[in-house]
């Protein structure tokens, strides 16, 4: 079956509209320091604003363990939504009592409603069926259907994304129609040479994607805090660099596999070596195989790959004419460590086919690192849920929407 999209719902003009968007944006402070899923939910509300649907915004916020918290609190989300749909934006202080039903019973055509954070409720994220069917049946109360664009939450089995699409007419939004348009790009028949490049702290995270991957691609490039496993693997010493000794055997068998099927396994020939963990933190280059050999010795952690690996992946990513990208290079925060994320960043952009930046951290270093989203073919909003979807994981909040991988 095919994913349902907006058009399967047919008019919504004067219907109620819950649109179930991932809104879990970084706060600091109160204020929102990478507002890019709030701007990736605009196209489909704006559609909806423009049918004189009736809206009410739901998302999550973090992980404020089925519990009001302020710090977790979705207004200054709904205040950033307000100003890039140019339009007010009602909020509610609960997520369906009083507050939210009043928010809803207020709305006139094209307007707009965000009701509190869902995870102060406990059934948003209850591992009990009946729990969360409850739950969904309350928020079903507010809304004649469901139109979902939260990509980011679509491997989770919970009440709006799973539960509620059940209970009412359901849908996908632009958001997640255009996710799995390109997710499935990556996965059946890409342009070829397809080069997967994968970072962030640990291999453990990214066991699923390699073994599905592997028979897939045709390179896959490791840098991050993994890599240091992969080094391991090969007998070289590590210092106090991230290490998962207990993967060791499953990287090992990786790199056979890698080359007995002709899969260009690359990785590091160098990495940014520190004295400690930290911005100021005294760090040379180091060759792969003499990590310790530093002023450091043992006690020397990598926090980067180095300059050589950092040309290395970004002439392999220009020769490729197909790449997803996810996790980075190395401590993308502390400026001495950011250089071999924003090379790779840099190489994606050059990219002369399809270049995916599968969300998560990979986002927000590109942002952070001074990149517009639109140098790159696509940037996910959703890191786990890509990682499953390439993993070809079956995704709850897909398949409830008709999809089929």
């Amino acid at each position: 079956m095919a994913l349902r999209t907006l058009d399967s719902l047919g008019s919504l003009a004067g219907k109620r509209v819950i649109v179930r968007c991932d809104l879990n944006v970084p706060l600091k402070d109160g204020v929102i320091t990478d507002d890019g899923r709030v701007r990736a939910s605009v196209p489909t509300l704006n559609a909806l604003i423009d049918q004189g649907a009736r809206l009410v915004v739901c998302s999550h916020l973090g992980r404020p363990d089925g519990e009001p918290n302020p710090k977790y609190s979705l207004e200054p989300v709904a205040q950033r939504l307000s100003e890039l749909l140019g339009k007010p934006v009602a909020f509610a202080r609960d997520t369906v009592g009083e507050s939210a039903q009043e928010a809803v019973a207020s709305l006139e055509d094209g307007d707009v409603a965000v009701i509190e954070n869902l995870r102060f409720n406990p059934g948003e994220t209850s591992k009990d069926a009946d729990e969360r069917g409850a739950f969904a049946a309350q928020l079903a109360a507010l809304g004649d259907v469901l139109v979902s664009d939260g990509f980011g939450v679509v491997h989770r089995k919970q009440a709006s994304v799973y539960d509620l699409a059940e209970i009412v007419p359901s849908a996908a939004g632009f958001l997640i129609e255009k996710e799995v348009d390109v997710l499935d790009r990556l996965t059946e028949k890409p342009e070829r040479p397809y080069t997967v490049v994968l970072g962030g702290s640990k291999v453990s995270d990214k066991l699923g994607v390699i073994e599905h991957l592997l028979p897939r691609v045709d390179r896959i490039l490791v840098g991050g805090g993994m890599l240091f496993t992969f080094f391991a693997a090969k007998g070289f010493p590590v210092g106090k660099s991230l290490l998962e000794e207990d993967q060791i055997p499953t990287v090992t068998r990786y790199m056979e596999t890698a080359e007995a099927t002709g899969v260009d396994l690359v990785l590091p020939v160098d990495a940014v070596m520190a004295a400690s963990f930290g911005a100021d933190a005294e760090h040379v280059v180091a060759s792969a195989n003499a990590l310790e050999e530093t002023p450091f010795g043992e006690t020397g952690m990598g926090l980067d790959i180095g300059p050589e690996t950092a040309k290395i992946f970004a002439d392999v990513i220009r020769s490729s004419k197909t790449v997803f990208w996810n996790g980075p290079m190395g401590v993308f925060e502390m400026a001495a460590f950011a250089a071999g994320t924003k090379t790779v960043a840099e190489a994606l952009t050059e990219v002369d086919g399809l270049s995916v930046v599968g969300g998560g951290d990979s986002a927000a270093a590109v942002r952070q690192l001074g990149f517009a989203d639109d140098q790159f073919g696509h940037i996910s909003t959703g890191g786990g849920a890509s990682l499953e979807f390439l993993e070809g994981k079956k995704l709850p909040g897909l398949e409830v929407l008709g999809w089929e991988q």
